[in-house]
């Protein structure tokens, strides 16, 4: 089994998911201001958690190269899509300090937690996989999309975001990191390669309902006035 038995076996779900409501919204610039500045606060708090999980993918690893292209994941997402946000908070002036973990964020990020926390290497891998490869299939999707729609009234923060999961600097960066995990796959027991998959499969559903999230602009429910 490889990654892109993984990917074929989840691609009924990523298949709708590219046509999320949220996503086509910001190719034709029908996405309301509100609902990208929410997204990007929330990818935000995502990020941290994330850049958390692959350092300590980090600490797992087989091999000290592992090792060391999980950290270099880490501080790239950290470096890369952070600069991106923190040029839409200074644009809008929004920021995501004092922000906390809306439902989905917090049920995607206790699950990344959880399985990096509590079980093997290799399903740490396949939980973080579809941050990458979902993005980056997105991305490519919304390229394609920008192209045949042309001009549209879209605010450049929406460009710049498509460009830069469309981009080949992020396409070479999943593709270094499917390279883990089919590397894993190729020593995978039938049963981890199971568990793999689950996880594969959870965190696609998770990435969906993210911008499920964002799209509703979701907050917790006030219960007794709290």
């Amino acid at each position: 089994m490889s990654a892109q038995q993984l990917w074929d076996n989840a691609l009924s779900m990523i298949s709708v998911t590219e046509k999320h409501d949220f996503l086509v919204a910001m190719v034709d610039g029908t996405l309301s201001n509100d609902s990208f500045k929410y997204y990007v606060v929330q990818d935000a708090l995502y990020l941290d958690d994330f850049a958390d999980c692959l350092r300590r993918l980090a600490e797992s690893a087989g091999s000290e190269e592992d090792s060391k292209r999980l950290k270099a994941f880490a501080t790239g997402a950290e470096e890369a899509e952070m600069a991106l946000h923190n040029s839409f908070f200074k644009q809008w002036d929004i920021s995501a300090e004092g922000a906390k973990q809306m439902p989905h964020t917090l049920l995607y990020t206790s699950y990344m937690k959880r399985v990096v926390a509590t079980r093997s290497h290799k399903q740490g891998l396949a939980a973080l996989l579809p941050c990458f490869w979902v993005y980056m299939h997105v991305g490519k999707c919304m390229l394609k999309l920008r192209e045949e729609l042309g001009e549209c009234n879209r605010p450049p923060q929406f460009d710049a975001w498509i460009d830069m999961y469309g981009g080949d600097d992020f396409e070479r960066e999943v593709k270094e990191y499917i390279e883990l995990v089919d590397a894993e796959c190729k020593v995978a027991t039938e049963e981890e390669l199971k568990e793999m998959q689950e996880h594969f499969n959870m965190c696609c559903k998770l990435e969906h309902m993210f911008w499920d999230q964002a799209s509703k602009q979701m907050d917790w429910p006030s219960l007794g006035g709290m």
